[in-house]
Order: structure tokens, then sequence, then C-alpha cells
């Protein structure tokens, strides 16, 4: 009698099991079938990478155009495509391709008249990029305006349209284009190889500093036009720190023409060797168009850059950063100049606690507008040219602005602009402030997108244990389902100072990385931008800790918010600041499942000894390496290897200049002498990030592999 009930409830258990089973797979086929229907599917590498992307809008002064470059990719850089196109600012017409090129345009400047285009290109019999003019009225070929052995880039028209301003990098001590080609031919037959320095820095971002100087030249248009060196035999460039707006992708000068047309304003650095032991900064100089010493508008210790004058001709901006005051980290503010008396500035926007990203004025000349980080976002902003409040221009929920330009001598303003979100690659807008709308101009990745299975950023805040109100995003996965457990990855931004932003992006794209099956965390410690000044300096003296108890927090929080995160399998990944950060839970807490580590800091001794920025680390942690404060000893991971215990993944690029290989090595090494699981990707072509297609693809596919071996199989796995 007990065997036959037993074996009746077991007949009963299966067929309620398979009933479930049915109910299940009838479940997930009704959702195939609707998803299939609706033609939605998870985001592939491909998808990302082959979407086509559109890069920042150049309006024609009279607001009748706007041109961009297009770069259609492709997995093998040579054959990837990056030409010119032009769209009307009216919309009356379809995006038209104006190059047709090999390589790509850059530093495109339209004539004062709206009828011609400058550019930089290395086109056919180029041994490097030179100038190019083409005209867009008349139509034809463009035409190669320079032909130096050095090279032309970002080119200005004079107002006038007769002249042009350019850079190149020259050898220093030349005064000539004949002087720059014995020079070069001289250190071509030497017959030995050697990097000889006495200043830092050495390296900057994924290159060898080279002994080269970027100079000024300025060349007439019209017939046998000789073109002029501004800046050779000047004292300024025999400066020891002489340089031009140091940037990770090189030198700068923001040259602009005064509105005369008789002088140049652009922006140097004089100081650039001190780095190593003290801040530097740039200031605004102004050279004669006929020559002579240039005359320095700025002094003090505060930087000075991307310097504009007002349409009217009667006032100069630039964005003012304060460098000298003991801090990491500054808001980059709009400061005011008359002209052509300058005077000491104002600092315009002194009372709104947000850094300028990028700034406009109207034809009018009576207002500004600017862009600004706020809250995972970055916003439109409107002052009056004359400063006072900075009030919000045009408000959004999901995206981000960026590329701000207003047509300076078109009738009316006309705002055009880059917008993107995490699910949009950027494209090229007109805004209407009066509808509060936003018109696109191009829509090249439309069809694509409207493909893809996935939803907007879903945002919280909490307030940490320490009292700070902490904001996060969360992405979610394909195919997501509420009443379903997705395990919890938490991605940490790098920066520090920097934001998790709703923006379109490839390293680290944030449908990517849910798309098995995972629900994305993305936290906005202290140290990030968007949240005012004092939040972003915080970090200060604190670099690991503070930042670190709040991305468990943050963890916490989105578990007890949403019931479909399964809190049993967390694992954390990030890269630059955020892979420090990594290593740093390493250290401090054994809740992950794994984690991983990208162009990470083990060592924050050895990070100072070999890095391309070192004095900003010393601010940071109170003190030089050698003086052993408490932040060199208490917040360096290393120095806590003991507790580690996490399987971890690295990864480096060995052309890695700002967190250097050693950094990554140090750490692999710590995890096999304490034999924990952990596996070491070295990118041979890479830098400090991972650019390059098929890297990228096989980047993703190593990351979902090993969150696969730790966090086990996904609620919803899509084939990779």
């Amino acid at each position: 009698m007990i065997s036959n009930l037993k074996t009746g409830y077991r007949s009963l258990l299966i067929i309620v099991a398979l009933a479930c089973l049915f109910t299940a797979s009838l479940s997930l086929s009704l959702r195939v079938s609707a998803q299939t229907a609706a033609g939605k599917v998870p985001l592939t590498h491909e998808t990302m990478w082959m979407m086509k992307r559109v890069g920042a809008p150049n309006p024609s002064p009279d607001g009748k155009w706007v041109v961009f470059s297009l770069v259609e990719p492709a997995y093998d850089e040579k054959d990837q495509v990056s030409d010119l196109w032009i769209v009307p600012t009216d919309a009356s017409a379809k995006p038209r391709r104006l190059t047709f090129s090999k390589g790509g345009e850059s530093g495109v400047a339209w004539s004062p008249d709206s009828r011609r285009l400058a550019f930089s290109a290395k086109r056919e019999g180029d041994e490097v990029s030179q100038i190019y003019e083409l005209d867009i009225a008349e139509g034809g070929e463009a035409v190669r305006v320079t032909s130096l052995s050095t090279g032309a880039r970002s080119p200005q028209w004079r107002p006038d349209g007769q002249a042009l301003l350019f850079t190149s990098t020259v050898f220093p001590g030349a005064a000539d284009e004949d002087a720059n080609k014995r020079i070069a031919a001289e250190r071509k037959a030497q017959k030995y190889k050697a990097r000889v320095y006495e200043k830092f820095p050495v390296r900057n971002w994924d290159k060898w500093v080279e002994d080269t100087q970027g100079h000024l030249f300025v060349q007439s248009l019209g017939p046998d036009a000789k073109v002029r060196d501004l800046l050779a035999g000047t004292k300024l460039i025999s400066e020891r720190g002489f340089a031009g707006r140091v940037q990770d992708s090189g030198e700068e000068f923001d040259a602009i023409w005064t509105p005369d047309g008789d002088s140049i304003i652009f922006v140097a650095t004089t100081n650039r060797d001190r780095a190593a032991y003290s801040t530097t900064n740039s200031a605004l100089f102004k050279v004669s168009f006929g020559g002579g010493e240039p005359v320095q508008l700025t002094t003090g210790a505060d930087s000075f850059s991307r310097p504009v004058f007002r349409p009217d001709g009667r006032a100069l901006y630039a964005v003012f950063t304060v460098e000298a005051n003991g801090k990491v980290y500054n808001l980059d503010r709009l400061a005011k100049f008359s002209w052509p008396n300058l005077g000491q500035p104002t600092i315009i926007t002194s009372n709104f606690d947000r850094a300028v990203s990028s700034f406009a004025l109207t034809p009018d000349s009576k207002s500004i507008y600017l862009t600004a980080e706020e809250a995972g976002n970055e916003k439109l902003f409107t002052m009056s040219a004359d400063g006072g409040d900075v009030t919000l221009a045009m408000d959004m929920t999901r995206g981000v602005y960026t590329g701000l330009k207003i047509p300076n001598s078109a009738t009316s303003s006309i705002i055009i602009v880059n917008w993107e979100s995490a699910m949009n690659p950027p494209e090229v807008f007109l805004l209407d402030l009066k509808s509060k709308t936003q018109m696109p101009l191009t829509n090249f990745n439309a069809d694509q997108l409207g493909k893809i299975d996935w939803q907007p950023l879903r945002h919280f805040w909490f307030t940490s244990k320490a009292g700070k109100r902490i904001h996060n995003m969360i992405a979610l996965p394909p195919n997501f389902d509420e009443n379903k457990k997705y395990p919890l990855l938490v991605v940490m931004h790098g920066g520090p100072n920097s934001m998790w932003r709703d923006n379109w992006g490839l390293r680290w794209n944030y449908y990517m990385l849910s798309r098995p099956g995972y629900v994305v965390l993305l936290t906005n410690y202290s140290g990030s931008t968007g949240f005012g000044e004092k939040f972003a300096q915080s970090i200060q003296g604190d670099p690991f800790g503070g930042p670190g108890n709040e991305i468990n927090e943050g963890a916490d929080e989105a578990i007890r918010l949403y019931r479909f995160v399964d809190g049993t399998r967390q694992a954390a990944a990030g890269a630059s600041y955020g892979g420090h950060l990594a290593n740093w839970l390493q250290a401090t807490t054994t809740r992950y499942k794994c984690l991983v580590s990208h162009a990470g800091l083990i060592n924050l001794e050895s990070q100072w000894g070999t890095s391309d920025t070192i004095y900003f680390r010393e601010v940071t942690n109170g003190g030089p390496v050698w003086e052993q404060g408490p932040i060199w000893r208490e917040q360096n991971p290393i120095r806590l290897a003991k507790n580690f215990r996490t399987p971890i993944l690295l990864s480096v690029g060995e052309n890695d200049f700002r967190v250097p290989l050693n950094q990554t090595l140090e750490n692999w090494s710590v995890l096999q002498r304490l034999r924990i699981p952990s596996r070491l990707i070295v990118w041979p072509e890479e830098n400090h990030w991972i650019s390059k297609g098929e890297d990228s693809r096989y980047w993703y596919q190593e990351l979902h592999a090993w969150l696969k071996r730790y966090l086990g199989e996904p609620a919803n796995p899509t084939a990779d």
C-alpha cells in the first residue's frame, strides 16, 4: 500500500514537473515568438561595432549648412572609410557625401563667407597630412594648400577669408622648411637609435615624448603665397617648458584670429617641464600676423584654454581652470575679457556648480549656451553673455548633448549639437528651444537601432552611510523578465573625475556587458563629476576607501530595490581607475564571485614612479611617496595582498603609459604567488583602451566567459 502511494506520488510529481516544463517552454516560446515578430534581437558585437560614427557638427557661419565627419567602420582598419558629409540645417534634404578618399579629414573650418571649407588630410601622394581647400559653392575637387614636410593641421580662416592659420610640428631650432628637411635627413642617417631626456615628462598616454615642438604658421591664399612660421626664432619657444595645451592625443594651440585679422590668440604653457614636482598651467598669448615676439595675455598659475571671440568682437571668452590651490580637481569655468583692452577676466560662471563642457555665443552677442554634466546626462544651459545666473535651457531625461555649435553670422540663434544615449550612437540634431524639441539632421543608424532588444537605463539614488547622496544607473539584459533573477555585474568608471553617463560607448558598452543575462550597475561614487565641485574633490585623501564603500552600498541598494537582482551572484569590473577599484575590492571584500581589472593599479608606489603623470598622485595621497603618509600605506592594494581571495581577470595594453604594464604584471605575480584563480590578457597593439575591432570582440568574449565561469548560467542566456 505504501509502495503504491509512493509510486503514485512520484507519478504525480512527474506530471506536475512536465506541466511546469511545458508551461515554461510555452512561455519562453511565446516570448521568443513575440520578440521575433517584433524583430527585436540582442545587441551583438558586430552590430555595435559597425554602427556608423557621426563626428562633431561644423555649421556654416550663415547657418544654412552643417558639415560633419562620418566613419563607416570595419574590423580591419584598412577597410574603414572616413569622409566629410553635409546636410542643410532646415532638414530640407538628406545628408550627402562631400569627400571620397581613403584617408579621413580633420580640423574642418568654414570660410567666413560660408562658401569654402579647409581641413587637414593625408591624401594620395602625401607623406604627411596637409591643409586642403574645398569650394562648397562651386563644387569640384579639394585643392591642396600646404606642402610642408612636417605636415599641417587645425586650419583657421582669417576674417577676410584671404589667409589660413594652422599648426605644424617642427624640429627645434629650425628656422624654415629647408632647415626642417635638413634635420630630418641628418636624423635618418644616424647609425644609432636612442632617446635622450633632461626633463619630465618622457612619455604621454601611448607615445614617447619627442624633442619636436608645435609651431603656428600662416599662409595667404593668393598666387605664389609663401608660408610663414610665426614662432620660429622667438624667446617663447626657447622656454624649457614650452608646449601647446597638452592632451592625451597630443598638443593643440586652440589658435583663433582676432576680429580685425591682424593677430592670433593662442594657448601655450611655459612650465610643462615642472610636471614632476608641481602643477602646470596654460596661458593665452597673442602674436602679430606679421610675426614678432608673442605677448602673454594672462598671468598667474591658473589655466586658460579654448578662446572664442564674441560675434560683435567686443569680448573674448575662454575656459578657466584653477590649478594651484592644492586640489586635484577643479571645475572648468567660463572667463570673459573685454576686447581689445583685456584687463582682468571676469569668471562669469563662478556661481554655477558644474563644469563647462562646450559653449557658444548667439549671433546677437547677448547670450551664451553651454553644456554641462548633470547626474548621468549632459544638459544644455544658458546665461547672459555678460554673466549672471545659469539656467537650464532644455531639460532631458535621456542622453547627452555634446559638440555645441551656434553659427555666428546667422539671422537667428541656430543651435546644433550631437545627441547620443546609451541606446543611440551620436547623431547631429537641431534644437528648438521654443518647443523644447530636437530634430535629427542625421539618422544613419535608425534601422539597426530599431531591431535591438533593449530598454533605457534606469536611475536611482541612495544615501551612503557617510551621508552622501549617490547616483546610480542600471542596464537590463535582452529578453528581460521582471519575475526572473539576474546576476549583478557592478561596473566602475575610470577617472576618477568622470561620470557614468547615458551615452553610447564601444569599450564598455552597457548592453554588450548585460547581453548574456546580467543586470549592470553603474554607480557614480565620490569623485564623480556632474554632482558639484566638492563631490568631485571629496576623493582627495581617500582614493579607494570611500568610493569602494559606496560601490558596495550601491550593490546592496540595487538588490534591495529590484527583486530581479540575484544578490547571491555578484561580480565587479572596471578599467583605469575602475580597475584600481577592482583591485581595491580584491583587498577588502569577498562579496563578489569574481573580478575584472583592465589597466588597473595594484601598487600606488610603483605607479607613481612609472606613469606619465605623477604629481597629482602626490596631491591625492597627501605627499610624496617617500614620506610614507597614511594613504600610501593604508590604501595601497598590494600592501593588503594577504586578503586577496577572489578570482580575477586581468587585462592590459602594452602601449599603456598612463597605467603602465608593470602594474598588471605586479598584480599577476601576486595572484600566482597566492595561487588565486586568475587569467591574464596582454594586448600588444593597444594602449590604455582596447580600440581595435577584433581585439574588442575577443575582449567581450573573454569577459563573458569569465563571468559565466563564476556566476553560472544567466537567467536568459544568449549565444555570443
